[in-house]
């Protein structure tokens, strides 16, 4: 039992189905790591034992008269603080909605109830998923499990520095220029983005309303596959949702990459941005060793990544200033300084650039999706740069801004980031893979084909070190 914060979803199923491991234990062990360790994370924006404890006993209860929910029953979990669930403040990490409370659970929120899943709490973010990582706010940012001193990405902070940390097996987090895979980037975990209108957003709050996705974040692709089974599906509520079943996730796994075709965007992090040397050598190890396993790898050209990152940036802060509006006029001493500044720049694009912008973006789309006639799945970097330090805000801005996630916002194809080794400062470097639309079973087949030949997983952050 000294390895059961560590359990995947799909270990701990096995485990909590065959009444080998008590929901409540597993629980009370998870508890226990967060009351322990959290002081220095600040993982959890509300951490909710009690209601943790509630579901567990429920779960087992469930389990013991043979009731079983599927592979998230008795399993923790945890929510971006943009996600609702009735009855606890939804804040959004800000002053403004601080009292907050949710009326409502947001879809996600109820499909991971309906599953079995037991609450652990509500994650930090960034101040609105836009401005952080911030000091002058209600509660402090997230930081990183691999040496606390550095930044652990956002927007889905403490859902990244959550699964990490062993704090949890599986966390929501939302992205709407990489938001879920910056954290995973940086914390060494895996996170994707799925296909716009995939997973409802209903009851999430929003950033930008044509960029927004909800994915999960978990220690592994099997693990992220199952989540992602979980929350995916149509919602009429939603505008954005898309009329596609979802499911079938993890229908792909474990079969290999022998024959798959895949591009490898290197453009990205060799010549429209320069990589750190650490990450792209990680990035060029993973993709050798995809070649080794059987794929047939080549390059591929798309637009500049400077092209997909004004698009994304225009469209952003356009919707993000048209949401925030009323808020930016009436209490502006209410945001943090970075929210304000951020979500400000929106006050300040054209109507006609917001027109150009989408148009730019439907042209740049077609022209990506057409490349999946000759590839199942494409490679490019996530970051460019392992983490930095949090407290230099010249290099978290300066790194922030160094991504290769946003031009899949801008399409809306499925998007992962996996682990691909570490820095020799100890620090996670990570990659993308990237698909057609709907075809998050192939991105899963592929990265976890990568993951099983190189075990990454397998290393946990010290969080004993005094870091």
């Amino acid at each position: 039992m000294t390895d059961v914060v560590y359990l995947g979803i799909a270990e701990a199923a096995e485990l909590l189905r065959s009444k080998k491991l008590s929901p409540v234990e597993y629980a009370k062990a998870l508890i226990d790591r967060i009351e322990r360790h959290d002081g220095g994370l600040n993982a959890f924006i509300r951490f909710t034992p009690d209601l943790a404890l509630e579901d567990a006993r429920r779960a087992e209860a469930e389990i013991m008269r043979g009731a079983w929910r599927g592979p998230l029953h008795g399993v923790p979990y945890g929510l971006k603080d943009i996600v609702d669930y009735v009855g606890l403040p939804t804040t959004a990490h800000s002053k403004i909605l601080k009292d907050n409370v949710a009326a409502t659970d947001a879809l996600v929120t109820q499909k991971l109830r309906e599953a079995g899943g037991v609450f652990m709490g509500k994650l930090s973010t960034h101040e609105f998923a836009i401005g952080g990582p911030s000091f002058d706010l209600p509660w402090p940012p997230a930081r990183n499990p691999w040496n606390r001193d550095h930044f652990c990405g956002g927007s889905s902070s403490g859902s990244g520095a959550a699964v990490a940390a062993g704090f949890l097996p599986a966390a929501i987090g939302t992205d709407t220029g990489g938001s879920v895979r910056n954290p995973a980037s940086m914390c060494g975990v895996v996170g994707i983005k799925p296909t716009y209108g995939l997973v409802s957003r209903r009851g999430v709050f929003p950033l930008s309303f044509s960029l927004d996705h909800v994915g999960p974040l978990t220690r592994t692709v099997r693990d992220n596959a199952l989540m992602l089974d979980l929350i995916a599906g149509p919602d009429p509520l939603d505008p954005g949702s898309a009329a596609h079943a979802g499911g079938a996730c993890t229908a792909q796994l474990g079969r290999g990459v022998e024959g798959l075709r895949i591009g490898v965007i290197r453009h990205f992090y060799t010549r429209d941005m320069e990589a750190d040397a650490e990450m792209t050598a990680g990035i060029d190890a993973a993709v050798k060793t995809l070649a080794d396993l059987g794929a047939r790898v080549r390059e591929i050209e798309t637009a500049p990544l400077s092209e997909y990152l004004a698009v994304n940036r225009t469209i952003l802060t356009s919707e993000a200033f048209a949401i925030h509006e009323n808020w930016m006029r009436e209490r502006p001493q209410d945001y943090g300084a970075l929210a304000r500044e951020r979500l400000m720049a929106g006050a300040f694009v054209r109507a006609a650039d917001y027109v150009n912008a989408t148009r730019l973006r439907r042209k740049i789309t077609d022209a990506f999706h057409a490349l999946f006639t000759d590839i199942d799945v494409a490679i490019t970097s996530s970051s460019m740069d392992p983490a930095c330090r949090i407290d230099d805000p010249k290099a978290v801005e300066y790194t922030y801004a160094r991504q290769s996630r946003a031009p899949f916002n801008v399409t809306g194809s499925p998007a992962l980031s996996v682990p691909a080794g570490f820095s020799k400062a100890g620090l996670p470097l990570a990659m993308q893979v990237v698909g057609k639309p709907f075809s998050e079973a192939m991105v899963y087949r592929v990265a976890d084909a990568y993951e099983q030949a190189t075990q990454w997983f397998e290393r946990h952050p010290r969080l004993d070190a005094g870091r």
